[in-house]
């Protein structure tokens, strides 16, 4: 997994947009943070719930863990991009979106 392979990833989710927060890329739906890339080389960040923080840190501890701090306890997430696949960064990243996606967008697409 690249960067480039997150972003187009992020970029896929309907209603998904690029953005800069902090001097690093970010994506983004109805307005609000789902993901972003660049805090620290080859690395992410994933805006999940805490439980399925867990969930994810616990099937792949290598391609995830908890943020330090508060935001890691809100399910902040890092992905480590080289240590994970493609499938479970897809998952991820749709698991943030979901989680950010305005409630309109998710009853015109059906969740």
């Amino acid at each position: 997994m690249t960067e480039h392979d997150f972003r187009a990833l992020a970029l896929s989710l309907p209603g998904s947009e690029e953005s800069s927060h902090m001097g690093h890329p970010d994506f983004r739906v109805g307005g609000k943070i789902f993901a972003t890339l660049g805090h620290r080389k080859g690395a992410a960040v994933v805006m999940l719930s805490p439980e399925l923080q867990e969930a994810f840190v616990n099937a792949r501890p290598q391609a995830f863990a908890p943020i330090n701090g508060s935001w890691g306890l809100k399910g902040a997430t890092n992905v480590v991009l080289k240590e994970c696949t493609k499938g479970a960064a897809r998952d991820a990243l749709v698991a943030a979106w979901k989680r950010r996606a305005p409630k309109k967008l998710l009853t015109e697409l059906g969740f």
